[in-house]
């Protein structure tokens, strides 16, 4: 089958759609389908990174398009570099060929909208791969008003594009509660969550004292919060903690990653003089099991009103590693649907947004027990969110819609 795959990230860029897509692309060449993919030619998190604008990668046909890089400190700035993308996707999309499932993602917000137009004039199937829901995820930030003209335009081409979808992928049960309360018939979501990068994963313990030494913190115990610095998964609790912890000196919070929220980190950090805070970028993937083996614990965030909306990808890498993790957020999502798979608390802890003395006691609580060895636990959770498992699902149900 022809496939075309839309997002505004892909290889070589590594946010996390970038890579869940370039594995997915991939696989599917694997399964011997043709694939084309329709990406942005900017990096994501930093729009100096400039790519081809066309490219054969491992088999895989890139076309890339010229988007303004105008960033994420206002909203208008992020709506008219979507606005741009939509318009230049719209070019790139019109003159490539019919496809016969079009797979789209979630970046820039309601692509999946653009994908289904251009189906129905080319034909073939659209297969939305859920990664965060809008406009539901903008009105939870609080940048549109609940019930307002834009967002109920926004939420009346999300549901024109959902509904003729032939397989839509949520992530968790909570989003599928989301989509079948909009309308959307519970026969044609596929629920299944992203997979761990296992292939590019490992516990390594000589990379977790390279990277300990090199970020001086080989003798602390490790804090770590890795990933998207989005509003989505609100860091502040955290953040006055390590302000509370600062004079002891035990403890290293460690911020890895990127997103409209790292910033506020780092100035948090630099306003306050808090020496027992390191902000780093992200990590390529041949660095990620230093990275990500380096830390005694990890924190896992998500914000309550948006269960449902994102999901906590993070969380699968670390499993795979047989790491501890502490979750804070509301007592039902999928975070605490994990943790209570776990036998062992002491791997997996949870914690309420905005109870700061309560995530210190924590995390004292953790330091006191010492640093843990990889569970197997863990990892046994883990292995059912493999990528053998869960892409090779994945690749059945888009390789199945077009038969819908």
């Amino acid at each position: 089958m022809k496939i075309l795959l839309l997002n505004q990230c892909f290889y070589p860029d590594y946010v996390a759609t970038a890579q869940y897509l370039t594995e997915l692309a991939l696989g599917l060449r694997d399964a011997g389908h043709e694939v084309t993919v329709v990406a942005s030619s900017r990096g994501y998190d930093n729009p100096l990174n400039r790519y081809p604008v066309s490219e054969t990668w491992e088999g895989i046909k890139i076309r890339r398009i010229w988007t303004t890089s105008l960033g994420k400190k206002a909203k208008w700035r992020r709506f008219v570099d979507f606005g741009i993308f939509w318009i230049n996707a719209t070019q790139t999309l019109l003159r490539l060929p019919r496809f016969d499932v079009t797979v789209c993602l979630t970046s820039p917000p309601l692509i999946s909208t653009l994908g289904t137009a251009v189906a129905m004039l080319k034909g073939g199937a659209v297969v939305p791969w859920v990664m965060d829901l809008n406009p539901d995820e903008a009105v939870a930030a609080g940048w549109l008003k609940a019930g307002g003209i834009s967002e109920r335009l926004l939420s009346m081409l999300q549901g024109w594009s959902f509904r003729r979808a032939s397989r839509i992928i949520a992530l968790d049960r909570f989003m599928a509660a989301r989509l079948m309360a909009k309308g959307i018939s519970e026969s044609v979501i596929h629920v299944d969550a992203p997979w761990a990068h296992d292939d590019s994963l490992n516990w390594d313990e000589s990379g977790r004292l390279a990277f300990r030494e090199q970020h001086g913190v080989a003798d602390k115990f490790v804090i770590m919060y890795s990933g998207n610095h989005s509003p989505c998964h609100p860091l502040d609790t955290v953040l006055s903690a390590a302000e509370l912890l600062a004079e002891d000196s035990r403890f290293a919070f460690l911020f890895v990653g990127g997103g409209s929220e790292f910033v506020k980190v780092k100035s948090f950090a630099a306003v306050r003089n808090l020496k027992n805070i390191t902000c780093l970028p992200y990590q390529p993937l041949s660095s990620l099991s230093a990275s990500l083996s380096s830390a005694d614990l990890h924190l896992v965030v998500m914000g309550a009103p948006f269960v449902g909306i994102v999901h906590p990808c993070k969380v699968y890498n670390i499993l795979a590693l047989g790491l501890p993790f502490l979750a804070i957020g509301p007592k039902e999502s999928h975070l605490t649907d994990l943790a209570a798979r776990l036998p062992d608390s002491r791997y997996a802890r949870a914690s309420d947004y905005g109870d700061i003395a309560g995530l210190i006691e924590h995390l004292k609580e953790a330091i006191d027990q010492g640093a843990l060895q990889p569970s197997a636990d863990c990892r046994a959770l883990a292995s059912q969110y493999a990528q053998a498992v869960l892409r090779t699902r994945l690749i059945e149900v888009i390789s199945a819609a077009v038969k819908n």
